[in-house]
């Protein structure tokens, strides 16, 4: 077993202090108790972080304490929501519930750790999204799909792994609200079949456990042909009566053994994976039986919407495979349990720099749904390239579905407040792995923070949470927050600029998906993304094209149908544009695309020269690992700039005004 010695503990790794002190002597429970796992959890926390910022450890007494724990169920919060007040010497966190008062606990040492003074603090939260989880894709051998942070914590050589950093793993992604996490693959295949059998169900107890002291609901991505590959069955028909007997049989015996399970994680008929259509049956069909089958056991179905089975031909203009998800669910709007989530990608491709937002936000009106983002940075750097995605995730959460006249953004739909749902919420695919920081680069780790701070409280500005997340990581030095907050915050324009921008997408090195590669995938089955000739580039989803912005509310599709007001950031995405069209600042497309790639490349180098400054700052270990990172950085954006930039010289033969080299 490894030690937490190994591993470090990012914004956890609680620093001397000399403020707020006063309120770290004693600490007393009112309306809970410490035989709840999450209430110990949360005195256990605070006494190590009293340790190591005071000196000192803070003592449990029976009198009201300087810090006071105090559940009351009738307080005007949510679930996870609470209520922090401090002042005179004492500070008070209350919630209607345990888990209100764990992440009250992290908020005040978050208050503590980023600089601030709890004196006459009065803070009442109250999360937005009931959901907020992520997606984990480890295998059962160890490995990770597109996992950039190393091998697995949860698996190794087909066996869970439960040991000291499964603690220390579900301390970290509670302190910043997170509440459900699903640790398998969604792609399931070999052994991960077998996660839902009694093989595992010791260890998963254990680890259900562990997770429900941080106020975590564990979940397993399942494979819909299970009653074949497992259950020796000819068949697994959501219709046939065998089929889901044996599912019901399955999750009794799972439930009666992991009872702390929140549920399960479906994807079907996407990619090669088993499904409903392969019986003729709709995706409503298929989870409602899953749900009839975990009902019982108080679980929830989530059903990801990554319907990725439409297969076209290169040569038809007219298919479109961003309308594949909207036409797959739209007509089963309202068919679905009430224990069924949808889980939405948060564009109607797959976790590109930039996307629309998904038509199926404000189309659908009668079913539970979540959105998917991704923090692994699949498409946006992997860890390497320096990519701030928050900024990216407040664009979309803030983006107007116009499916009503008032509360109809994005976030207003994860919140349910847009029209009623019995579960809504936000995930991401996870960036985590075994390396010591988690998370592969120092600077990614922001995302994994940046994530669950911005679904628990959405209120909250990128900035603000670049510089919580920079204090509390690298302490308070004035220099050090404020150029690396200002390096994060530029940084996903920055990618977007040298690698793909206007809503392009794609031009990625197949397979690996990291680098240029322009045709890599123009004529593959799945679609064709830019269709550049010597004349024009991008593809026309208008009404007049492949139809695609009808998918959206009447308003939103004429703002997109129109090139003089579809918004320029996503310009190639829905229209077909000549070189020569010239943009709202006076250039052609073809010079803005020169101009974006050069200006890349060189805010690159801004970065690394002011990051240069900081070396006397920074732990040794730790500016030698973002060195090579930015190193290896701007040899990709350099390779963008030049791959790309020659690719539409050679195609249009129309030079960059400015001169400057292009090969």
């Amino acid at each position: 077993m490894k030690s937490s010695l190994e591993w470090e503990q990012c914004w956890l790794n609680y620093r001397p202090c000399s403020r707020n002190a006063i309120y770290f002597q004693t600490i007393s429970l009112e309306g809970c108790s410490i035989s709840s796992s999450i209430i110990s959890n949360a005195v256990e926390e605070l006494i190590n972080a009293s340790t190591k910022m005071f000196g000192t450890s803070i003592s449990l007494t029976e009198r009201r304490g300087t810090l006071v724990f105090a559940v009351d169920v009738g307080l005007d919060v949510t679930e996870d929501g609470f209520t922090l007040e401090a002042s005179s010497g004492t500070c008070i966190v209350t919630a209607k519930e345990d888990r209100g008062i764990l992440h009250g606990m992290f908020h005040m040492l978050r208050i503590v750790m980023s600089g601030g003074l709890l004196d006459e603090t009065s803070i009442v939260q109250r999360p937005d999204m009931k959901l907020r989880m992520l997606d984990h894709w480890d295998n059962m051998d160890g490995s990770i799909e597109r996992g950039y942070s190393g091998k697995s914590f949860f698996f190794r050589e087909g066996e869970v792994i439960v040991d000291e950093r499964t603690r220390d793993y579900a301390r970290l992604i509670s302190s910043v609200g997170i509440n459900a996490v699903v640790i398998n693959n969604v792609n399931v295949k070999k052994d991960a079949a077998y996660l839902v059998t009694a093989a595992h169900a010791a260890k998963l107890a254990v680890l259900s456990m562990i997770l429900s002291g941080y106020g975590i609901k564990l979940f397993l991505s399942i494979n819909f042909a299970s009653p074949i590959i497992i259950g020796g069955l000819d068949t697994a028909d959501p219709a046939s009566e065998k089929v889901s007997s044996w599912w019901k049989r399955v999750f009794d015996n799972l439930f009666a053994s992991v009872p702390e399970l929140g549920g399960i994680m479906v994807k079907a008929d996407s990619e090669g994976a088993p499904g409903p259509f392969s019986y003729g049956r709709d995706h409503a069909y298929g989870a409602n039986m899953l749900a009839d089958a975990v009902l019982k056991h108080g679980a929830l179905v989530i059903w990801r919407c990554f319907v990725y089975d439409c297969q076209q031909d290169w040569r038809d203009r007219t298919s479109d495979r961003a309308k594949a998800a909207f036409e797959t669910f739209m007509p089963i709007d309202g068919r679905f349990r009430s224990n069924v989530v949808l889980q939405i990608k948060n564009g109607p491709m797959d976790f590109q720099v930039r996307e629309p937002v998904s038509p199926l936000f404000g189309g659908l009106t009668r079913t539970n749904q979540i959105m998917e983002v991704q923090i692994a940075q699949e498409y946006t750097g992997q860890q390497i390239d320096v990519c701030y995605l928050v900024p990216l995730f407040a664009e979309i959460l803030a983006s107007r579905t116009f499916c009503s006249s008032t509360s109809d953004s994005v976030r207003d739909i994860l919140a349910g407040r847009a029209f009623p749902m019995d579960w809504s919420g936000i995930a991401a695919v996870a960036n985590t792995g075994d390396g010591i920081m988690w998370t592969g680069s120092d600077l990614a780790a922001a995302n994994l923070y940046g994530f669950g701070r911005l679904a628990f409280d959405p209120d909250l500005s990128p900035q603000e949470i670049a510089v919580e997340w920079t204090v509390q990581t690298f302490g308070e030095d004035f220099d050090v927050v404020t150029k690396l907050a200002k390096i994060l915050m530029r940084s996903w324009e920055t990618y977007e600029k040298y690698t793909t921008p206007y809503g392009i997408g794609w031009m990625v090195t197949p397979g690996s998906h990291y680098g240029p590669s322009v045709d890599g995938y123009e004529y593959s089955r799945w679609g064709t993304y830019h269709r550049a000739d010597h004349m024009s580039i991008g593809v026309d989803r208008t009404s007049t094209g492949t139809g695609y912005t009808a998918q959206y509310q009447p308003k939103k599709k004429l703002l997109y149908d129109d090139i003089r007001t579809c918004p320029e950031e996503l310009l190639l995405f829905f229209h077909r544009v000549p070189y020569t069209y010239v943009m709202k600042n006076g250039r052609t497309l073809l010079q803005n695309w020169y101009d974006a790639h050069f200006e890349g490349v060189s805010e690159v180098e801004t970065m690394i020269a002011e990051f240069k400054t900081l070396q006397t700052k920074l732990p040794v270990p730790v500016f030698k690992r973002i060195s090579k990172r930015f190193d290896m950085q701007l040899s990709n954006a350099v390779e963008w700039r030049d791959h790309v930039s020659a690719y539409f010289f050679r195609k249009s033969g129309i030079p960059d005004v400015l001169g400057r080299q292009i090969y």
